[in-house]
């Protein structure tokens, strides 16, 4: 029996909790079932697994730029809450839930497919990451809401949960996925999902999709906006740059060093640049790669699904409607942060970041600048702040210590809606029984 456990927990530590190994495995299946040869096969696979890298490592760069960006914004508002951030929950409460939680990605893949295979829903959730980031949550509601500690029942019903959950996060946006993507045969999964979907069906009935924001008439001397590497690396310039000079004289030169606060904005925006030039370059390898595979892959086990991918699949379609929903979605959140503290007084403030508001409402302005236009990806980023700013602090008391004891909690829109509502069953369910 310990060599059944040791086997599962080594596949969902280093296969199903390795997006590249995962993804690969998928590629190389779908390239055997194809009957390709090694050489295709070989190429297919690796082409798969280094592009997902590429991409991760160009939204690694963009993460580490964002990170002191957000401390320096606590810092300038002076006071303390819970900070959203899904590396940082995962890593802070890893010891206590990360076999049950990694155990539970198995199941919930198991599950996906069988979902995948024998309904309508024939969509397989690849985002190894947020997989972990799921079932670590959905575990975390069960122990504490239903007040279960059995590792395998939590185990099964997590996965259960969640391997329902993940096809039906990816068919609720994917009328508006294959409308962004002009039918690249992918769907999105990601903890944004709720967000991509209001976002595209906002732009619907709000908007005008022929005033798309990538047609916007600049100005000849702005013309280099058009060009999405210079366009987010200038407009992050300015947004560190402002940042430096209104925070604490004192913190900001602690964090910068000798390099000065304007040589500080400058690199991070360079660094911006980069990291998104790379992440599209990630992105356009993984589907030229992972999409025709992938058909060999479901055709034989899943028929007609289509693999469900990382949020920044859908970067490239829009990246000006992206950086525009980040530069509406950020301020937002932080007269959010600002009003919670202040007017409302709410128990658990949650503090603006600067990670999902980039990563879930640039998703949401894609969408709906997709089916409305420019007005449509505005008011898609509003809405999106809104549901980021709010949603989030319902989850916070239903983790229990988890979240209070830390000062963390998950950061997407996913996890604030679902999760709540998952959370609130489950103290029903725990109530009547």
């Amino acid at each position: 029996m310990n060599y059944l456990i040791n086997f599962v927990d080594y596949m969902a530590n280093y296969v199903l909790g390795v997006p590249a190994i995962m993804i690969a495995l998928v590629s190389m299946i779908g390239l055997i079932a194809q009957k390709k040869s090694l050489p295709d096969i070989l190429s297919g696979t690796m082409k798969s697994a280094m592009g997902y890298l590429i991409l991760s490592t160009g939204a690694g760069i963009l993460v580490s730029c964002m990170i002191p960006l957000g401390g320096i914004m606590n810092e300038v508002f002076g006071f303390q809450g819970f900070f959203p951030n899904d590396e940082s929950i995962i890593a802070a409460v890893m010891g206590t839930y990360g076999k049950v939680a990694v155990l539970s990605m198995v199941v919930c893949f198991i599950v996906n497919l069988i979902v995948a295979r024998f309904t309508k829903f024939k969509y397989v959730y690849l985002t190894g990451h947020m997989l972990l980031f799921i079932n670590m949550l959905v575990c975390v509601l069960i122990e504490v809401q239903l007040g279960i500690t059995s590792t395998w029942q939590i185990v099964l019903l997590s996965g259960l949960i969640s391997g329902i959950y993940c096809p039906l996060a990816i068919a609720l946006c994917q009328k508006y996925t294959d409308k962004v993507t002009n039918n690249a045969g992918v769907g999105l999964a990601h903890s944004s999902c709720l967000q991509a979907f209001i976002g595209g069906w906002i732009g619907e009935r709000f908007g005008d999709p022929s005033k798309s924001t990538e047609d916007l008439k600049l100005p000849k001397w702005a013309s280099i906006f058009r060009d999405a590497t210079l366009a987010t690396g200038i407009t992050m310039f300015l947004v560190f740059l402002v940042v430096a000079f209104i925070a604490p004289k004192d913190y900001i030169l602690e964090q910068v060093g000798e390099q000065g606060r304007f040589m500080w904005a400058v690199m991070n925006g360079l660094n911006f640049g980069a990291g998104i030039t790379i992440l599209l370059s990630g992105v356009r390898m993984l589907i030229a790669e992972i999409v025709p595979a992938f058909k060999g892959f479901a055709d034989k086990i899943v028929p007609n699904a289509k693999p469900g991918l990382d949020c920044p699949i859908v970067m490239p379609y829009a990246p000006t409607a992206w950086l525009l929903g980040f530069l509406i979605s950020f301020p937002i959140g932080i007269i959010c942060t600002l009003i919670s503290a202040g007017p409302l007084s709410v128990q658990y403030v949650l503090i603006a970041g600067v990670i999902p508001h980039f990563f879930g409402s640039g998703p949401a302005a894609v969408y709906g600048n997709a089916t409305g236009g420019v007005k449509g990806a505005v008011i898609a980023s509003i809405v999106s702040s809104l549901i980021l700013s709010f949603g989030i602090q319902l989850l916070i008391p239903l983790t229990g210590s988890v979240c209070i004891g830390t000062g963390l909690t998950w950061g997407e829109s996913d996890f604030g809606v679902w999760g709540t509502l998952l959370g609130y069953i489950f103290k029903g369910i725990s109530s009547i029984f």
